[in-house]
């Protein structure tokens, strides 16, 4: 049964064109309230109840220069597409539109296979629509953080991390990171030397209210050794800090 706050206060959109949503649910009264809670904000939403329709809309909103989405709300029990496959396709072809996911599944695993295949948030049902409401601005204000003067590439020590391209280049050849890898490098670029612990790299990769084991970062940091590492149980760049965490050098 999904909560439903009646006193949601509307907020006006960003300066310049209204933000647009996409939501993916294939639950006629879940999907109704979302909508008419983030019109309600001066988003442009456009809503879809399945996963097939959901990769149309999509593929057709690319052509346009300013008109694509700038975030989705996505269920993960979806016809024809389910929504995880459909965050991983995304993913897989370098989409960052951020991602919301919505689930009736809460458990830990469950949490953290969502966050894993690349959504930036996961939301459990039944929720409020002021929780959703303000997970989306969350998102919608990070995503503008980092397009606001992104460089176009960050070198440290023969790595070159392309933040718009999400691309990553190692001694001269191309590397192929899951989304959380190439954002721990990235993150780790942008700050060489910083020792990043583990709560401090969850928060600022996973999210704040994730509710996983830290050891989630461990797990991350050796696939991403892995693949950037001559070797990898010698690092050169990804450097641990006994008692404190990691660092880039």
């Amino acid at each position: 049964m999904l909560a439903i706050d009646a006193n949601v206060t509307p907020m006006s959109s960003d300066l310049g064109r209204p933000k647009r949503v996409l939501i993916v649910e294939d639950e006629e009264l879940i999907r109704e309230m979302v909508e008419l809670a983030l019109q309600d904000e001066g988003y442009r939403v456009t809503a879809v109840d399945n996963g097939r329709d959901a990769i149309n809309r999509l593929s057709a909103e690319a052509q346009g220069s300013d008109q694509s989405f700038d975030l989705i709300v996505l269920d993960v029990m979806l016809p024809h597409i389910n929504g995880l496959d459909l965050c991983r396709l995304l993913r897989q072809q370098g989409n960052p539109i951020p991602i919301l996911v919505l689930s009736a599944k809460a458990s830990e695993t469950d949490r953290v296979l969502g966050l894993e295949v690349g959504a930036d948030d996961y939301l459990c049902k039944p929720f409020g629509m002021r929780e959703l409401v303000a997970r989306c601005r969350a998102l919608l204000r990070r995503a503008k953080s980092d397009q606001d003067n992104p460089p176009e590439v960050v070198e440290f020590e023969g790595i070159q991390v392309y933040p718009q391209q999400c691309r990553v280049v190692v001694r001269g050849e191309e590397v192929n990171l899951a989304p959380k890898e190439f954002r721990l490098l990235e993150l780790f670029t942008q700050s060489p030397r910083r020792v990043w612990s583990r709560e401090q790299l969850l928060d600022q990769i996973w999210g704040f209210d994730f509710v996983g084991d830290s050891k989630t970062v461990d797990v991350h940091i050796r696939w991403l050794r892995e693949k950037i590492e001559v070797d990898p149980s010698s690092p050169q760049y990804i450097i641990t800090v006994r008692g404190f965490g990691y660092r880039l050098g």
